[in-house]
Order: C-alpha cells, then structure tokens, then sequence
C-alpha cells in the first residue's frame, strides 16, 4: 500500500463523502484518504470556485439541521448532534466536517494540500518506506530520499500502521495543524538511524503525470481530478507523439471535482453524454465538450481503488466504445451529497441521488467492470492491448 500526505481526510468520518453535490473522493487502496468537493449543477459557488454549502433538500438532511440548531440552542455542540443524526440516518456516505476541515477540502480543490511532501508505502513486513520526495518540500529540504524508512512519527512508531493513518499523522489531522506546525520524523537508511524535525507547509501537487514509454506508448496517471486536470490531459494528448496510444491511469484515483473529470472525457470524446445522474428524483446530465481526439487508440487502467468521479469517466469511455478498459473492477461509489452548513459552521451532508453511465449502468454498489482483468504486470498487459489497437486502427 502507497500513498502521500495529501487529501487526508480525518480518520474519526471513516469512508467520507464529499461536499457539494459531488461524487465522494476518498483515495483508498493503497492511497491517503481525502474529499475534493465540486457540485454538478444547482447549488451555489463562492467567487473563488470553491463549493459552497448551500440547504440541502427535504428528507433526511433536515432531520439533522433539526438536531443541530437544537443542540445549539440547549447550549451543546451542533456539530456533534449532527454527527448523531448522521449515524442514525444509515448513509454509509454521510459525513459531518468541521469548519476548517471543510476550508482544507476548499483548498485541496486547487490541488493544494499541507503537508511535507512525502509518499510512502507500507511493505510486506510492515515498514513504511518513502517512495517519493516532493520537489522544493520540506522533506526535500530536510536531504529525506526514496527508499528511506520512515521509523516514527513525532515519537510514534508507524511499523504496521495502514499508510491512511501514517499520512494523517504526518499531516497532524488529529491535531488540525496546519501550514507552519511542525512535525518529527524518525527516519533509517541502511545503518544510519536519525530524526528530522519539518516545519508543515502549503504544497502544490501535479495530479496529471506523464510518461513516454517505448513503442510510440505515451502514460497519463492521473492522481486526482483537481482543478485544471482536463487542460492538461488534452495538452498531453495533443503533444504525445502523432499515432501515439495513450494508456490513462486511473489506479488508486479517489475521483475528484466531476467537472474535471467531464474535462477530461471530452479530450477523447466528440461531444456526447458523459453519464446521467439524479437529484431528489430530478434527472440530469453530464455531457463532454466537442472537438476531442477520438481516433488514437485508448486504454484506461482501473482498479480497486478508482472511484467516483474516475469511475464515472470510465464508464463514460467504455460505454462510447471509445476506450479498452483493464485492470480490477472499481470501487463503486457512484452517489451524489448535498451539503449543509450547521449553525457552529461545519458542514454535514447525505447522500441525495446516484449516477449512471451513459448505457444506464448503475456504479454505486456495484463499480465498473473492466473488459479484460489484469492485477499484476495490469500496465504492461495494457501496453499489450494499446499495440493490437494501433495495428487495428
């Protein structure tokens, strides 16, 4: 299991959900967990872009605004009321976030995150290993390289831990730190064992990486779908090599703002419907822009951990006929949250409709199937696919 101390949502909501009619991004399956919060149409955005709580539809939401303004009116916490009502609603994706959890969701829609630049995994034996060292991080600063083990965090030993709590730790969730904190890292390298003491700090990530790999193969991974992720997918496509085929990694991506991930479909699509979805009963849609590459062969690789607003561009892809998919069936989380704000100012939402793929297909609960299961060598196997494409085309 991997991940980085980024999107890390508080371990006390468990699986979260997101904030304004959105898809749930929580980076699982070897990821830190997190939400990206981004409406698909009807609510309300502030004049940053940034989702913005607005009253959420009759029915159960308003059970728990009830308990909440109670709670504030006998003098106790609306925000633990809330969370009362939450658990009582038997919404496996409802959530309650404070007001400074919400503004962190508010800022990891920039693909901004607080941090210290690492990604680790957790191996077989139970270590902690870094595998990447943000550029210009404090890790980086602090001379920490891949392949280090990370022994323990401001005193606590990691050994074993899920990598979902060694990045909340190192992101100091439970103590809502933030930029400027700081933070003691134990650290080993072969024999050498020492600590680091990193000061917190407002990162930016790249969510969109790409890769040119031999055989006129060009790699998109795309981590999450955070603001500006559709424009570099279609800068990518247009410079990949002319003929070049594209295998888009969406492994272990939680998912994200839906309209990136819409973005992003329309970089392969000629227009047409991306997925349909419901609010309260009121039928909507999603559709990609015109003008997409559709003629370079495509292949989307999933997994366990791809979820949300990634399923829904792979069902998009795979039911146009526009794309193979490989890899492990996806996550299946495929339900839209309406968000509240509470008198005290944190946010509670629940679950308010589902959405489909273009062919009707349900994903919450059930996820995207791939056309051919791969697990191991999944990437070498999609290579495989994208050259019997080429040589189709």
């Amino acid at each position: 299991m991997s991940g980085r101390d980024l999107f890390c949502q508080p371990r006390r909501f468990g699986r979260g959900a997101a904030l304004t009619l959105v898809f749930a991004s929580v980076l699982v399956a070897g990821a830190a967990t997190g939400s990206l919060p981004q409406e698909l149409g009807g609510g309300r955005r502030g004049a940053s872009g940034s989702a913005t709580p607005s009253t959420a539809p009759a029915g159960r939401s308003q059970d728990v605004t009830r308990a909440a303004e109670k709670a504030a009116a006998d003098g106790k916490s609306p925000m633990e009321a809330a969370e009362r009502a939450v658990s009582r609603s038997g919404d496996r994706w409802a959530a309650v976030y404070s007001e400074g959890e919400y503004e962190q969701f508010e800022e990891s829609l920039d693909g901004r995150y607080t941090g210290v630049g690492l990604e680790a995994r957790r191996e077989r034996d139970g270590r902690i290993e870094v595998t990447k060292v943000q550029s210009g991080s404090p890790a980086a600063s602090a001379g920490v390289r891949a392949g280090d083990r990370l022994r323990s965090v401001d005193g606590r030993s990691v050994d074993g831990l899920p990598v979902t709590d060694v990045v909340s730790l190192l992101r100091g969730d439970a103590k809502g730190a933030s930029a400027g904190t700081t933070v003691r890292l134990g650290l080993e390298r072969g024999t050498r064992a020492w600590s680091e003491i990193l000061r917190r700090a407002l990162l930016s990530t790249d969510s969109v990486t790409v890769h040119r790999h031999p055989g006129a193969v060009t790699v998109l991974t795309i981590a999450a779908f955070t603001k500006g992720v559709g424009d570099s997918v279609r800068t990518a496509v247009r410079q990949a090599p002319a003929g070049a085929g594209i295998v888009l990694d969406l492994r272990g991506n939680s998912g994200g703002l839906v309209t990136e991930a819409v973005a992003t479909a329309s970089a392969f699509l000629d227009g047409g419907l991306v997925a349909t979805y419901d609010v309260d009963g009121d039928q909507r849609a999603l559709h990609a822009e015109a003008g997409g590459d559709t003629t370079r062969p495509l292949v989307v690789l999933v997994d366990g951990g791809t979820m949300s607003a990634a399923e829904l561009l792979t069902g998009a892809l795979q039911d146009r006929g526009r794309a193979v998919v490989v890899g492990s069936r996806t996550f299946g989380k495929g339900s839209v949250q309406m968000p509240n704000r509470l008198p005290d100012g944190s946010v509670a939402e629940l679950t308010v409709g589902h959405y489909r793929t273009p062919a009707g297909h349900k994903v919450d609960g059930h996820g995207i199937t791939p056309d051919l299961e791969a697990d191991d060598g999944a990437l070498a196997r999609a290579e495989t696919v994208l050259s019997g494409l080429g040589d189709a085309s």
